[in-house]
């Protein structure tokens, strides 16, 4: 199957070849037609299987074939909802890289930067709403977007907009809406939730399952070292050092914890940011932006970076401490093993944990390895007081680029691009 088969314009078919890709994915085979055809979708879809270009490619296509809004509406006809900003941003730029040759305007909405920019671009006219559910809701209370236009719905990871507590919002928004319109439903995991909000919101949907229900990527390799949670610092430290990947992302559960260990990895001389949602927008975005171009080996997450992060062929995971909810382990290794590279899901669990490895390996369906720890290693290594005065952070410098280069070669480097 190629894109040419799937009855997308001249247009998007030269985006797409520009763009380097080639194969359509499952999700966009069965996916691309059924939208093109104006029906509902309720698509369930593992991250990495390229949902986005899913709905993307066929929304510009249908929107194309209208004539666009007239300079200075405030009538959008496209609404995407999206649980974080970073989701947000990558959806955004996916319409703008696929609708390259169009002329369909997209505009972001979303919470933690000043309104006024979007009120003002909302002013000139859009065809396109990527948004946020809060914000969305701050415009269109204060009159400044006209949502009874829409005619096509995305909900995008609807299952951690759930997770997240937007139900309310999303509800909100939907009776903002023209019962007339095209919607669509994206999830990674088709929980008794999502089934409720799908049979009140799809009509006669078309259902797309490309992964099981809360499958992980299936290149990643599981592992587990036993560390007690006051021995879980040295531990990452060490390994950090030991290791030769160049880009690790670590979650924690909490903002607090994500900034405290941080901290303590650049007093190990270890390069790292945390990324969580008490940072500013433009603090995430430079954090994200750093690691992406390796200036920065290490990223701590809390769970909002579990989903919407698009890092290519990142080679490693590690759970620095295991989510309370078992499902939040699959989409949190979903950020490794995409596209047809390896990946690594390593997680540090104590003994109050157990409990919690046990529930995600049922969802897993199956044991994770306990691999023992070199403990004469880990304890040969200076405490924190030395650490930090034996060494700094280091720059951002150039070999930072040569292990770039040989990570790709290690991990799946060279392979053709697919979203």
């Amino acid at each position: 199957m190629s894109f040419d088969n799937l009855g997308l314009s001249a247009e998007l078919l030269r985006a797409v070849q520009d763009l380097g890709y080639t194969e359509p994915t499952p999700i966009q085979t069965r996916g691309i037609p059924a939208v093109l055809e104006g029906r509902d979708l309720l698509a369930a879809a593992q991250t990495g299987t390229g949902k986005t270009a899913a709905f993307a490619l066929p929304l510009l296509q249908r929107m194309s074939e209208a004539h666009p809004n007239p300079k200075g509406s405030r009538a959008p006809r496209a609404l995407v909802l999206v649980p974080t900003r970073e989701l947000a941003a990558q959806v955004g730029q996916a319409f703008q890289d696929f609708g390259r040759h169009l002329q369909q305007r997209t505009l972001l909405v979303f919470g933690g930067v000043s309104p006024r920019p979007q009120v003002d671009a909302l002013r000139q006219g859009t065809d396109i709403i990527v948004a946020t559910p809060g914000r969305l809701l701050d415009h269109a209370n204060a009159r400044a977007i006209d949502l009874t236009k829409i005619r096509y719905l995305v909900l995008d990871e609807a299952d951690r907009m759930l997770d997240m507590g937007f139900i309310r919002d999303i509800r909100r928004v939907l009776a903002m809406l023209p019962k007339a319109r095209q919607n669509m439903l994206f999830s990674a995991t088709f929980s008794a939730d999502i089934r409720s909000l799908a049979s009140g919101l799809l009509h006669d949907p078309l259902t797309v399952e490309v992964a099981k229900r809360n499958a992980p990527a299936e290149l990643v390799e599981h592992r587990v070292h036993m560390v007690s949670q006051g021995d879980k610092r040295a531990v990452l430290s060490h390994l950090l050092r030991e290791a030769s990947n160049p880009q690790t992302l670590v979650f924690t559960r909490t903002k607090h914890g994500a900034n405290r260990l941080a901290e303590q990895l650049g007093r190990d001389g270890i390069v790292c940011a945390a990324i969580h949602g008490n940072k500013s927008q433009g603090a995430r975005t430079r954090a994200l932006a750093d690691f992406k171009d390796y200036k920065v080996q290490v990223l701590v997450a809390t769970d909002i970076a579990a989903r919407g992060l698009d890092i290519t062929e990142l080679p490693q995971v590690v759970n620095y401490e295991l989510p309370h909810v078992p499902e939040d382990y699959v989409h949190r290794i979903g950020r490794t093993g995409r596209a047809g590279s390896t990946g690594q899901a390593l997680s540090l669990v104590s003994n109050e944990e157990r409990d919690r490895l046990r529930d995600i390996e049922r969802v897993l369906g199956h044991k994770i390895n306990v691999l023992p720890l070199d403990r004469s290693a880990i304890k040969a290594m200076p405490d924190q007081p030395q650490a930090a005065n034996q060494s700094q952070v280091r720059p951002a410098a150039q070999p930072r680029a040569a292990a770039n280069g040989s990570a790709r070669q290690s991990f799946g480097g060279g392979r053709g691009r697919r979203w």
